[in-house]
């Protein structure tokens, strides 16, 4: 059989581009590995159409040039390969499966997904546990206090009250009145179209006093003292402040933590109140402006439309959500690791941590109440 075939020069060391039959051939030659893949680059860049390549002359192959040959295999549909020793076709086999592979995005399994879940239940589990245990050691605390009332450091609880009660007073008291305005404006709007601008002051009274002040004023509470707490207890126990005071034969609980879990349950409800008179302020000046309900129209239908029981209702929900946000701003406190790290993760997780608590306590006290119809 008489064969027409034509050889083109050589591009480089590398490789020679010939045709046989109308098919453009590149018959590779030589070491194709790392140390050549600067000029073996160089040379299927300058390739514009090729059909086979020929791996017959080749010395040796490694996966950087096969990465290198099958790049060029995507740019030039329909290439076949041809005269590849056996090493070399394992090579090829194995880089076309890892680049296969590299494409596809990996998916999280079933097992790894419910194992994940399974370990954020557990962690949050233990973290229930370990603060109703903390409870707990703060109530038999409480409780031994009526046995030896001098225990407890009265000078630290007034400054603690002090801390988390009357500096929080400007604070909460413009949240609440800026609230109180908003509320009676949003009610206002629709009220006005069925000429029942009086009944917006029940609305505000009872949603504030009964659900909105209080859970406001504990949200305050909780990133301002509840953070305040663990970042305090937090740095007393890395510059290792609370082991000096167990040295010195007294206890942390009653030195420190004691004086904050009182002082926040008595301030609280106090706060609360506080907030309930400056949310009725801001609806006042908006029922006077918008509504044409005078102040002492507006007085007047407050008497009339808020049944104490909506106060007391706000007011039996604070000492419980201070005590939550105490019992986890003081207990991160305490379990802090010894890194400067630790107290900063903590101090977070304690905002987070009493802002569900309260929220989630809101809620059991709303189905509680209802079940008792108060």
């Amino acid at each position: 059989m008489n064969t027409h075939t034509n050889k083109a020069p050589a591009i480089n060391a590398l490789g020679v581009l010939r045709s046989e039959h109308e098919q453009t051939i590149l018959d590779l030659q030589g070491a194709w590995n790392l140390n050549s893949l600067a000029d073996a680059e160089a040379l299927l860049k300058s390739v514009t159409a090729v059909n086979q390549i020929n791996g017959r002359s080749l010395t040796a192959l490694d996966t950087a040039a096969a990465g290198l040959l099958l790049s060029l295999a995507q740019r030039h549909v329909g290439l076949t390969w041809s005269g590849f020793s056996e090493s070399h076709e394992r090579v090829l086999s194995l880089v076309r499966t890892r680049l296969s592979q590299a494409g596809e995005k990996p998916s999280a399994s079933l097992r790894q997904t419910l194992a994940q879940l399974g370990v954020r239940v557990w962690k949050t589990g233990q973290l229930l546990v370990g603060h109703i245990d903390y409870l707990g050691r703060i109530f038999v605390s409480i409780v031994s206090l009526f046995g030896q009332p001098k225990a407890l450091r009265w000078r630290e609880t007034a400054s603690q009250f002090q801390q988390i009660g009357l500096n929080a007073v400007p604070v909460v008291m413009l949240v609440t009145f800026l609230i109180g305005i908003v509320f009676a404006y949003l009610l206002g709007l629709q009220a006005q179209q069925y000429g029942a601008n009086l009944y917006v002051v029940d609305g505000v009274a009872i949603g504030m006093a009964r659900e909105l002040a209080p859970i406001i004023v504990a949200t305050i509470v909780a990133g301002r003292s509840g953070a305040a707490f663990t970042a305090q207890l937090g740095t007393m126990r890395l510059t290792e402040e609370i082991d000096a005071i167990r040295t010195l034969g007294l206890s942390p609980m009653y030195v420190l933590v004691l004086p904050r879990v009182l002082a926040i349950t008595v301030a609280l409800p106090l706060l609360v109140f506080l907030g309930n008179v400056a949310s009725l302020g801001g609806a006042m000046a908006v029922c006077a402006s918008m509504l044409e309900v005078t102040p002492t129209t507006f007085i007047e239908r407050v008497h009339l439309g808020l049944d104490l029981d909506h106060v007391y209702a706000g007011l039996i929900k604070a000492p419980v959500f201070a005590l939550a946000i105490a019992v986890i701003g003081c207990r991160m406190g305490m379990s802090v690791s010894r890194d400067t790290r630790s107290i900063g993760m903590s101090t977070t997780s304690t905002v987070v941590q009493s802002i569900v608590a309260v929220i989630l306590l809101d809620a059991g006290f709303a189905v509680f109440f209802e079940e008792i119809d108060f």
